[in-house]
């Protein structure tokens, strides 16, 4: 069976990542590069796991967490529907079965927001882990905040952003201190209102309620 290990070791779709996320730099956008896929693939897999989901679903998680931006390779628009067919054939010349590719080319060919359903579990766990990496290091205008745009300007105002899931209760929420020095927390609400309702909807699949607490605020 190919493993996450195997995924994340491999030359191919390791060079896939770091040319997508130059693309992205070119363009303007936050970091898209290795320390933003491997926490989306670690934190999607960890909230399967706290709901019990077998291990090898919890592999193929990580996996598709892993591989959900290579599509930037090509270009922003489309890229997760582009980004599935890349890693089909990746994955189908490692010899991954095509009932378990199949799960793992959905997920990634519904992760953005612009298009995405959460029409599995593993989509609607990497919907959750990818939106709520919101955090000031990916931020990569290393100028004034003057030069920042708002998409910047919110992310470098996150200095925590913690999701955490309440079993018991059925909810998972994403906490976020924001210093409002530098963005208000509305200034988010409406930035990223698009991601928090795919959030909304992706923690519904999963029988959960999304809440959305920012400076201790409850939003959504």
């Amino acid at each position: 069976m190919v493993t996450f290990k195997d995924v994340k070791h491999n030359k191919e779709i390791n060079t896939y990542i770091a040319k997508a996320d130059e693309t992205m730099e070119a363009m303007g956008y936050t970091e898209h590069s290795f320390a933003h896929v491997t926490k989306s693939a670690v934190r999607a897999a960890e909230i399967l796991q706290v709901l019990q989901y077998p291990e090898r679903v919890l592999e193929l998680t990580k996996i598709a967490g892993y591989m959900h931006d290579i599509g930037n390779v090509i270009n922003r628009q489309a890229h997760a529907q582009s980004g599935a067919i890349m890693a089909f054939r990746i994955l189908d010349k490692l010899g991954m079965d095509p009932e378990e590719i199949a799960m793992v080319v959905t997920a990634i060919g519904h992760h953005d927001e612009g298009s995405a359903v959460p029409v599995n579990a593993i989509a609607a766990a990497l919907i959750l882990a990818d939106k709520s990496d919101v955090r000031e290091s990916r931020v990569r205008n290393r100028g004034t905040i003057d030069g920042f745009d708002i998409h910047d300007r919110v992310n470098h105002a996150v200095k925590k952003s913690e999701l955490e899931l309440d079993e018991k209760n059925g909810t998972i929420s994403l906490h976020l201190e924001i210093d409002t020095e530098f963005s208000s927390v509305m200034d988010y609400f409406e930035i990223f209102l698009g991601r928090m309702k795919l959030c909304r909807q992706a923690a519904e699949f999963l029988g959960l309620r999304f809440k959305l607490v920012a400076n201790g605020v409850g939003l959504m």
